[in-house]
This record gives C-alpha cells, sequence and structure tokens, in this order.
C-alpha cells in the first residue's frame, strides 16, 4: 500500500509549521500557530465548492491551466514539462529567496501539493474546471529558403546569427522507387550484413547507396560525414517487414520479397511501415553514437521500443498531412499533446564520453531535448522519411548551434546525432495514407511551378535554373542535349520505366512543370510507352535447366505433378520459378531425378 499523501488533509500534514504558515497567510486573517489547528484552519478554507470557485477566481489564466491540466491528468498530477511546453512557461508559484526557497507561495500553492492536485479537491473542482484546450501544433504552408540561426561567437564574445540554405527531400516517389532497387540488389546477393546485429555492412551501405535515388541523405566522405541513413535503414526495414532475410552474411528475399516486386510499390511501403513499428530488430537509440551505456547492464533499463513508436505515431496522426513543422515545434507538441514517452528507466546507466562525470542522470542533463528529442530525430529522419511518409528539409548537422554544450565531454563533438540537422519534415500523401489520414492512398500531386517548356519536337527547355530535384527527375527521364535541354526518347522513357518510373508521374511531372497542355508528339510518345510498358510483367527470377534428352524434357514438363512447376522453353529447356525451386526439386527426386548443385 502507497503512503504517498491522497487528500488536502493528508498533504498538509506532510508539511512543517513554517510551510503550513506561509499558506495559511494567502487568507489574510490571523493563523494559529499550531500545526494540527494550521491544518485545520486552511482545509476549512479551502475544502468545499463554494470556497473553491472563490479560490479559483482569485487565479490568472496561467495558474487556471496549471490547475486544469492537474485535474484532468489520469493521476491528477502537474507535470511541469509537459504545461511549459504548452503554455510556453511556468505559472507563478509565488516569490522565491535567494537560496531558491519558495518563501511567499502564491494562492496556487493550495490547489497543487507536491505536483499533485488532491483527491478530494479534485472531486469538487470538476463541477466547475472544464478540460484544457487539446495543444495545437503550427504549420506552414510554404518552406523558407533558409534556415535562421544563432549562436554564441567565442572569439567575438557575442550573439552571431546567420542564414544556413535548406536542402529539400520530396521522399513519397523516391521510395517507391528506392525500395524496388534495393530488393533488385538483394536479390543479386551483393548485400551483406552482420549475423548478429542484422545491419549492413560499410561496404553493403556503400553498394545500396550507389542505386538509391539522389543517393543517401548526405554523400559520403568530407568533413564531420554523418555516415549512411537510407543505406543503413533499408535493410533493416526489410528484414522487419520478412521481405529480406540472412544466408549466411548475404541477404536473400524472402518469397514475400520476391512478390514485392511485382506488388505496387505503395502497399509494400505501407506493410513495411506497420511491421517497424513492432520489429525489435532495432532501437533507433542506438544509432545515437555519442549517448553511450545503450548496451550491457543499460540495455535492461531501456523502455520497448514499439511503446516509443506508438506514441510518435499518435501525435503525427494529429498532425495536419501536406503541412510543414519545424521539428522543434514538432518536438514540443509531442510533450504538450500528452505524447510522451520514456527512453531509460535509469538515466544513471546513460553518459557521454565518461560514466562517472558524462553521466545523465545528473540533474539537467538527460533532459528531453537530450534524450527524447534525439529518438524523435532518429525516428523521423532514418526511417519514416526514407519510407517516403515524410518529406523532409535539413541541413548539416554540424551547422546546427549546439544545445548541449552544457553536459560533460562534449567537446570534441561535431555534432550530438547524426540526425540534429532535421529541421523542416511534412507528411506527404503517402504517409497520410500509412497514417491513416486518408482511408486510400492519393499521391501527393507535383505543385504547379512553369520552369520548363516542352516543345513539339520532344526537347525539354529548362526556363530557369531548376532545383535539384526537378533537375535529378529530368535527368532519368530524358536525355541531356545541352545546358538547361533535354530531349523526350523511347529509349529513356523504357529505361525509366524499368526502373520504377511509372509514365503516369512522368506525364504529371512534366505537366506540372511546363503548366501547360502537353505537345501531341510528346502525349503520342508517353501514351505508345506506357502501352508497351503494360505489355510485359516482371515475375522474379528463374532458374533455367538443361535436359540432356529432348524427350525427358516433354515427359517432365508435362509430368502431372511438375507440370505446374516448370515450363518448358524450347526442346531442351526447363524454366522453374525461384519461388517453386524447392519443390521442384522434391518432386524432381521422387520422380526419381535429380538437378546437381550450379545447375
Amino acid at each position: 500500500m502507497s503512503n504517498e499523501p491522497e487528500t488536502l488533509n493528508e498533504f498538509l500534514n506532510s508539511y512543517t509549521v513554517d510551510t503550513l504558515k506561509r499558506l495559511a497567510a494567502l487568507f489574510g486573517e490571523r493563523a494559529p500557530t499550531r500545526k494540527a489547528e494550521l491544518v485545520e484552519f486552511i482545509h476549512a478554507r479551502v475544502m468545499g465548492e463554494a470556497a473553491l470557485r472563490q479560490l479559483w477566481a482569485t487565479l490568472d489564466q496561467l495558474q487556471q491551466a496549471a490547475v486544469a491540466e492537474a485535474l484532468y491528468h489520469p493521476q491528477l498530477l502537474y507535470d511541469a514539462g509537459h504545461f511549459r511546453a504548452k503554455y510556453g512557461g511556468d505559472p507563478d508559484w509565488g516569490s522565491r529567496n535567494r537560496w531558491s526557497q519558495l518563501d511567499k507561495p502564491a494562492r496556487l500553492g493550495l490547489f497543487l501539493h507536491l505536483g499533485r492536485l488532491p483527491v478530494d479537491v479534485a472531486a469538487h473542482l470538476r463541477a466547475f474546471v472544464p478540460p484544457p484546450a487539446p495543444a495545437a501544433i503550427n504549420t506552414a504552408a510554404e518552406l523558407p529558403d533558409t534556415i535562421t540561426l544563432t549562436a554564441f561567437d567565442y572569439t567575438g564574445r557575442a550573439q552571431r546569427t546567420w542564414e544556413e540554405p535548406l536542402e529539400v527531400r520530396h521522399t513519397e516517389r523516391v521510395a517507391q522507387r528506392d525500395l524496388l532497387a534495393v530488393l533488385r540488389l538483394i536479390d543479386t546477393g551483393k548485400v551483406r550484413a552482420s549475423e548478429k546485429t542484422q545491419q549492413v555492412s560499410a561496404a553493403g551501405a556503400r553498394t545500396i547507396a550507389e542505386i538509391l535515388e539522389g543517393g543517401d541523405f548526405y554523400a559520403a566522405g568530407g568533413e564531420a560525414d554523418p555516415g549512411p541513413m537510407k543505406a543503413f535503414a533499408w535493410p533493416l526495414l526489410l528484414q522487419a517487414a520478412n521481405l529480406a532475410q540472412l544466408a549466411g552474411t548475404k541477404l536473400q528475399l524472402t518469397p514475400a520479397g520476391k512478390k514485392a516486386l511485382t506488388a505496387p510499390p505503395p502497399e509494400t511501403l505501407r506493410r513495411i511501415w506497420q511491421r517497424w513499428l513492432k520489429t525489435r530488430v532495432l532501437d533507433e537509440m542506438s544509432r545515437v553514437n555519442a549517448i553511450r551505456g545503450q548496451t550491457g547492464k543499460g540495455k535492461r533499463y531501456l523502455t520497448a521500443v514499439a511503446g516509443r513508436r506508438e506514441q510518435i505515431v499518435s501525435a503525427l496522426s494529429a498532425s495536419t498531412p501536406e503541412r510543414w513543422v519545424a521539428f522543434t515545434e514538432f518536438s514540443r507538441f509531442v510533450r504538450a499533446g500528452g505524447y510522451t514517452f520514456e527512453i531509460s528507466r535509469d538515466l544513471w546507466t546513460l553518459y557521454i564520453n565518461s560514466p562517472g562525470y558524462g553521466n545523465l542522470g545528473y540533474a539537467g542533463y538527460g533532459e528531453w531535448h537530450i534524450l527524447q528529442g534525439r529518438y524523435l530525430l532518429a525516428f523521423l529522419f532514418e526511417y519514416a522519411a526514407t519510407l517516403g511518409l515524410l518529406d523532409v528539409a535539413y541541413i548539416h548537422p554540424r551547422n546546427i548551434p549546439s544545445d548541449y554544450s552544457d553536459l560533460w565531454g562534449v567537446d570534441d563533438l561535431d555534432y550530438l546525432s547524426r540526425y540534429d540537422g532535421l529541421c523542416y519534415f511534412r507528411i506527404n500523401g503517402l504517409g497520410a495514407w500509412c497514417l491513416e489520414h486518408t482511408a486510400t492512398y492519393t499521391p501527393t500531386p507535383f505543385v504547379e511551378r512553369v520552369v520548363l517548356e516542352v516543345l513539339p519536337n520532344l526537347d525539354v527547355a529548362a526556363r530557369e535554373l531548376l532545383p535539384p530535384a526537378d533537375a535529378l527527375f529530368l535527368q532519368q527521364v530524358a536525355e541531356p542535349v545541352a545546358e538547361g535541354l533535354w530531349r523526350l526518347t523511347p529509349e529513356q522513357l523504357l529505361l525509366a520505366v524499368e526502373q520504377g518510373q511509372p509514365i503516369a508521374e512522368i506525364r504529371a511531372f512534366l505537366s506540372a512543370r511546363s503548366g501547360a497542355l502537353l505537345p501531341e508528339a510528346a502525349t503520342s510518345l508517353l501514351d505508345d510507352i506506357a502501352a508497351r510498358a503494360a505489355l510485359l510483367t516482371y515475375r522474379g527470377p528463374a532458374l533455367l535447366i538443361e535436359v540432356t534428352d529432348p524427350l525427358l524434357a516433354q515427359l517432365l514438363a508435362y509430368d502431372e505433378r511438375l507440370r505446374d512447376l516448370c515450363q518448358l522453353a524450347g526442346e531442351r529447356y526447363l524454366v522453374v520459378t525461384a519461388a517453386q525451386e524447392a519443390t521442384f526439386r522434391r518432386t524432381l527426386r521422387e520422380l526419381g531425378y535429380v538437378l546437381p548443385p550450379g545447375g
């Protein structure tokens, strides 16, 4: 049984006489001096609906909000971090002396005691105190071109303000093509991963980054290289969704992975997202390498990742799709909206550099922005954005002013996490569907921006310097002719379709960027390529088996047990899909034949 006070009388009896005298002074009456009489004096003037109504009316707006928040908290708690995030500051608790002790409490102290609302006081307050308004999140329709940053310049000993240009990645369509590209790469057996951690090797990450559209979020190499993000995440995401698995140290596609090669990419991405939310293959916090103590003894105190992800998804589900939100604003909203979570049940197991001096258990060390904030960054940037649910705008993490400089042992760090550069994100069409904002998937339309002209001779001319994303898209679907000039050709369009670029998307892009109907020649070419693309369907890899005797090839191909597992190709060849290989080999043995290794 808990010995914690619950009623007003129990809270008052837990105080010292000096504290009771300070509370009694709030009534402006002569108060007794003995403890029992002080408790009775205060209790008589607080308890009861009429008395509480009068006291409530004397509170200012922020103090009333503090009481309301505690009143409608499941445990009647006042959460200072939540309140600060929602209201932008603290309520007035009264004046403090030079030792930071509360020597003249405000009347808020008659309601909230030791961070809680007494149960009997709460019962009366519910009769007239309405629930607090839900937290709101500030969003914007458009992104700024740059982000304004401020930091203290120790050389000049003054605040310095500067602008950093944002790199913007629209991930919705890119993720669909990246998915197919990574699946095909794994199918070739060229991706290695650790049997223990299931994480891709450095060489494997480089191989994956090379086939990603536009590369990884940050280019490899250079000073303070953040390292792979998308290239690191994809193999784990595919394993979590049972689309890929390890065979020794090489990744290979599962039967489900082979089916995903021909399935609609949005549906596969949604499945991966749903599986990732429940997987334990990786704790995203482990990717914040500067925070140590996450293995060994400290691991047992880490909270379940599924619970953290559930809270973040709830916050995303309460956000508005197709609107940009600053990461700092979203982090505030997670706290203000009550979507909070813990990283560890014992912060003394986590540290930076040294467990003795850089321990996060010290007051002010393991704050929200250090732990939960970094977890949010990793989850959103490396996983939700890689899967195409979020468009992102970011800068290099080393250019973000430090919010961790007060910690011990951080002097040599370029950044606390590789994700610190994430400045803004927005939920796109795919994200809206995966987060159940919408019942069906509706791709985010291309924003109409007249920067191109599609000519009758199939040339595509730039009217101005193109954004990097537009230039990259054109590079994939058209052949470069000269600076700022491309040409639509059957060969390049067929290659684009082969790489997972639907003709409908190419048509929508050209229309949106030219702001006009496409010329008849361009429309005819796109129609022709779309028709050709519909004639053939990729069904995955297959085995080509040579049979020495043409008659035996015929007998096997039309055998009652084998005819659904293979097809005759020419007179002496059988074709077996990779998905049917095991069944084909077993049935073949039952018939008295065998396919040797390498055959």
